[in-house]
């Protein structure tokens, strides 16, 4: 794209620098990725790059597939912000607009026609269907948004989406983190933009290639091959900038410094007695060769529970203490200027927490973002958040929150409990701390002393995560 073509398009919020030269790169593209980092505009670059192929390429449909916690702000914030007033479109959205509004996104007419979905529904045959029947009939662009979510090659949804892929005109993938685990979680991300990208006709092949792996012996017969390290990670590199762009807020963005504090309480007495009884269980099981990985990994969750003020037994009852953490949030809050995120691991904590800011600040203090809220409501709550003076707190599970969120008008976020996963606490950290942020943002992580709060934040740190842990001593590394 000429920077003459670049400058008469009608942008309806000016881009910076880097995002005109992510769309010079890729506009007419008919395969690309933007692993542009949080904060850095990538939703925006996306929604000018639609409005270009509508008027340039004639496209008369696009589709949207983003998480069930994001999806819904393309559809009633993100396209209204930033599309070109040159471009007319109408706006459908999966599961919450009704049926015979639905059968309308099906047909091709002036307006453009963009169709939301979540995700999560392209592991059912109903939404393979749906989306399948909206790209017959149109000349389209599919977009997946935060793409690791099909990172997994042997999941339903993974399998259905790449299926939509050779009914896609354009595609395009979008994240800030392409490799949250290993860099063999490219491989069906790029395998949906095309899969002669990466050169390799299955994920095992190029598992061989840039992966040396070991066996693990899972038991029973079974066996499981586990990566040991990786090789030739420059060719990979060398081949993904052939098709992406890649850029970083500090590259391109003039943040003000996050700042980091710890808030440390003590476990009461019957909170430290439980603990050390479920510590020696958890040994001896984990001890156990018998013992699944799953079962282990269920009484670390215990262990991570009690400090948290709560634990469910074996048989599923809910056994509660009082939680010092509490007490702790209240200081942080009387300390605190300005509006506050509170993240919480736990639905447990977040209705608790939510509880306590009600009945001290008042209902209208407070909105939430977790599972048992529905997606047009948490829209509502971001934007309440941002906009209304009178709400203080935005109360969420990171793991359904802290994604594609636009929550700057926070100068305090608080962990409450942290996440397993180091990406989640990555994304979550940077709702606050991205394009926007004028003020420098203080993360406070409660911690419950000489408990796994302490092992989880370390392990956070050096970008670990729980889950790729091996089922022998750094299990028990989690106990110590």
């Amino acid at each position: 794209m000429s920077s003459t073509m670049l400058n008469l398009f009608n942008f309806k919020t000016a881009p910076y620098e880097h995002q005109k030269t992510a769309l010079e790169k890729s506009w007419n593209k008919l395969n690309y990725a933007f692993f542009m980092e949080m904060g850095t505009g990538k939703t925006k670059v996306t929604i000018d790059n639609i409005g270009l192929l509508r008027l340039h390429e004639g496209i008369t449909g696009v589709l949207i597939i983003a998480p069930k916690s994001v999806y819904t702000v393309w559809a009633y914030d993100e396209i209204e912000k930033h599309m070109s007033p040159d471009i007319d479109y109408t706006t459908y959205i999966w599961n919450l607009d009704k049926p015979k509004k639905l059968q309308q996104a099906y047909k091709v007419n002036k307006d453009l026609t963009i169709f939301c979905m979540n995700v999560e529904a392209l592991s059912t045959a109903r939404g393979l269907k749906g989306a399948m029947e909206f790209l017959k009939q149109h000349k389209a662009m599919t977009i997946i948004d935060e793409s690791t979510t099909i990172k997994n090659h042997k999941a339903i949804r993974t399998r259905n989406v790449l299926k939509l892929a050779k009914h896609s005109f354009y595609r395009r993938i979008l994240t800030g983190s392409p490799v949250t685990k290993s860099p063999l979680d490219l491989y069906t991300q790029c395998g949906f933009l095309n899969e002669d990208l990466l050169g390799f006709s299955s994920y095992y092949a190029f598992r061989n290639r840039y992966c040396v792996t070991h066996r693990l012996d899972l038991g029973g017969g079974k066996y499981t091959e586990i990566p040991k390290y990786y090789v030739k990670l420059e060719e990979l590199e060398e081949k993904l900038k052939t098709f992406s762009y890649r850029v970083t807020k500090d590259e391109c963005l003039d943040l003000p410094p996050k700042q980091y504090t710890k808030r440390y309480v003590d476990m009461n007495e019957e909170q430290e007695r439980v603990y050390k009884s479920l510590k020696q269980s958890a040994i001896a099981i984990i001890e156990d060769e018998a013992v699944s990985y799953n079962n282990k990994l269920t009484e670390i969750i215990k262990l991570h529970q009690v400090g948290n003020g709560f634990v469910k037994t074996n048989d599923a009852e809910l056994k509660e203490f009082k939680n010092p953490k509490l007490h702790a949030l209240s200081d942080i809050i009387d300390e605190s200027d300005g509006k506050m995120i509170i993240w919480a691991n736990y639905i447990y904590n977040i209705e608790n927490i939510i509880e306590f800011l009600q009945d001290k600040y008042g209902k209208a203090s407070v909105v939430a973002n977790y599972g048992a809220i529905d997606s047009a409501k948490r829209t509502i709550a971001m934007k309440r958040f941002q906009e209304d003076p009178e709400c203080k707190f935005f109360v969420g599970n990171p793991t359904t929150g802290g994604f594609g969120l636009t929550l700057t008008a926070a100068t305090n976020v608080v962990y409450f409990s942290n996440n397993f996963n180091y990406e989640v606490r990555r994304q979550s950290e940077d709702r606050a701390h991205r394009s926007g942020q004028t003020k420098t943002v203080l993360y406070t992580d409660i911690i419950c002393k000489n408990s796994l709060d302490e092992r989880i934040l370390s392990s956070l740190h050096q970008k670990d995560k729980l889950a790729t842990a091996t089922m022998g001593d750094e299990f028990k590394n989690w106990l110590k």
